[in-house]
């Protein structure tokens, strides 16, 4: 069994705490030292992708108190902790095993008297079987018509992820002949939220995912009940037209409401669950079922990779490494998910989700405060859109934020119209490679106002093309990121109560149960 330890009490970390300040990237990665650093900092991923480094304020002696770091905090010990059934979760006494979804990693892993690998796999299957009945006309509106857009209702882990995917794939969905229903997503509980989503569809061709593990997330069922007055107002029978992923023991689970159900359980966290039925009902139905599952191989590719004990081996867990690195030692309170993808629109806000709802703790493991900071501010856009938004402050602001990039050769559809002796791709392509020296080299000028520092640090995940299989080991990329920073500081990276308080107090609102400066604000809101 590993050893769960503060990240101040270790040795590697202090003496870690010794480099800060020692590589600065204005002189590290200019001219030819820098064209060398671009080459050598590169970790491989899977499906194609690398992880470069080059533009992060390490070298070689910090890389290799990393490492020791790394192996004193015995992160891949407690990662195979995690796939193999440990309760890693010690916040709600529960197994971690999102991983599982979509592979195997180690030990066959029992839970509640069932092998959750084949649970999970088999839960796959029939959302495919459904899928493909769906596609097929088998399984069709009681005109017999074809349903041709699937809609999500859920929030949170229920809706960031899986429209994220979907978002990432659609592109090249279309240009690869898989495209099979058109998918929107319905999460908040303000009525024009469901009402836009309502007004731009077609109800009767319109098949509807429900997705609640609990079977009483209140805005999900609040979103439910808006949609299925507006199926019953045009005549339909809701019942023909609803489908539920859900747990085996929520209400949801054998209700007569619902065409199917698909289930999940406790072990799957919310904002790391789009590789389980989550995101397996609405992206199998969007795209088909094979390309879900390629999505699912490049993710468990990655996953593998997370196994290694050599960080330069192991590019999510050098990541992490780096990433504590800047939050810890150097002082940076946030950090910009940048990628040059218009279809990873919403991948910023699901990492968003993914890392601060994590990671945004203040008490370790065994519930005693800490003492050093843990997970940065997360936000991003897309390129170019964002350089001509926040980049000001990325480049000349007071805080130095590092960033994240990612970028492919190629774009998803593959054509293009070249402009002025270079295509739209190229130009993109040349605005990150701009940008990554721009923010680690800086420039001098005699007018501070056209000053720039320098010295601000950004690694680039590169690949082809974005593909399913690509889209999945990136998320994996996240996940065991989060995953293993979580484990640096000793928290409980798997529970989320500090999104509790806020429902409690909002059914006391509900209820006229309220007093002070809540029935004050309960007024003013007309509640």
């Amino acid at each position: 069994m590993a050893n769960w330890n503060n990240l101040d009490t270790l040795s590697s970390y202090k003496e870690l705490v010794k480099t800060a300040g020692s590589v600065d990237l204005t002189k590290s990665m200019a001219g030819e030292s820098g064209a060398e650093r671009v080459k050598n900092y590169t970790v491989p991923m899977a499906c194609g992708l690398d992880f470069n480094y080059a533009a992060k304020n390490v070298d070689e002696d910090v890389l290799a108190k990393l490492a020791d770091l790394a192996q004193e905090a015995e992160l891949v010990d407690k990662y195979a902790e995690l796939y193999n059934g440990a309760v890693i979760n010690t916040g709600e006494k529960r197994l971690v095993l999102h991983q599982l979804c979509r592979g195997q990693l180690g030990n066959d892993v029992i839970a509640d008297g069932v092998n959750k690998r084949k649970f999970y796999a088999e839960e796959q299957k029939k959302i495919a079987e459904f899928a493909n009945k769906v596609h097929a006309g088998e399984i069709t509106n009681a005109a017999g018509e074809k349903f041709t857009t699937v809609v999500q209702i859920g929030i949170g882990g229920s809706d960031l992820g899986p429209r994220a995917i979907y978002l990432a794939l659609e592109n090249w969905a279309k240009a690869n002949n898989t495209f099979k229903m058109e998918a929107k997503f319905i999460s908040n509980v303000d009525p024009d939220d469901a009402a836009a989503v309502l007004n731009s569809i077609d109800v009767a061709h319109s098949l509807f995912v429900l997705v609640s593990k609990s079977g009483t997330t209140l805005e999900t069922l609040t979103n439910e009940s808006f949609v299925k007055n507006a199926l019953k107002e045009a005549g339909l029978d809701a019942s023909k037209h609803m489908v539920a992923v859900t747990s085996e023991t929520s209400p949801l689970a054998k209700s007569s409401d619902y065409l199917a159900a698909f289930f999940m359980d406790d072990y799957i966290g919310g904002r790391y669950s789009s590789s389980s039925g989550v995101g397996g009902a609405v992206l199998s139905l969007a795209f088909g079922p094979e390309v879900f599952d390629a999505f699912l191989r490049g993710a468990h590719e990655e996953d593998k990779l997370a196994a290694n004990r050599n960080i330069k081996e192991n590019p999510a867990l050098l990541d992490a490494l780096i990433g504590v690195y800047e939050r810890n030692v150097l002082g940076y309170p946030a950090t910009a998910v940048l990628p040059y993808s218009q279809a990873l629109s919403r991948f910023p806000a699901h990492l968003q989700q993914l890392d601060m709802e994590s990671n945004g703790k203040s008490v370790n493991r065994f519930g005693e405060p800490i003492d050093y900071v843990t997970g940065p501010i997360i936000f991003g856009e897309p390129g170019t859109n964002g350089q001509h938004s926040f980049y000001q402050l990325l480049h000349q602001g007071t805080d130095i934020i590092p960033l994240q990039f990612i970028g492919f050769r190629n774009s998803q559809i593959g054509t293009d119209v070249d402009i002025q002796g270079s295509t739209s791709q190229q130009k993109l392509c040349a605005n990150v490679a701009a940008q990554i020296v721009a923010f680690a080299v800086g420039k001098d000028d005699e007018n501070n106002n056209k000053k720039f520092a320098g010295n601000r640090p950004s690694s680039i995940i590169i690949g082809d093309r974005l593909t399913p299989e690509t889209v999945g080991a990136i998320l994996s990329h996240f996940e065991n990121k989060v995953m293993f920073q979580g484990f640096i500081w000793n928290i409980n990276s798997f529970d989320q109560e500090g999104v509790q308080l806020g429902k409690v107090l909002a059914k006391k609102v509900l209820a006229h149960d309220t007093d002070g400066a809540l029935a004050v604000y309960s007024d003013l809101l007309n509640i």
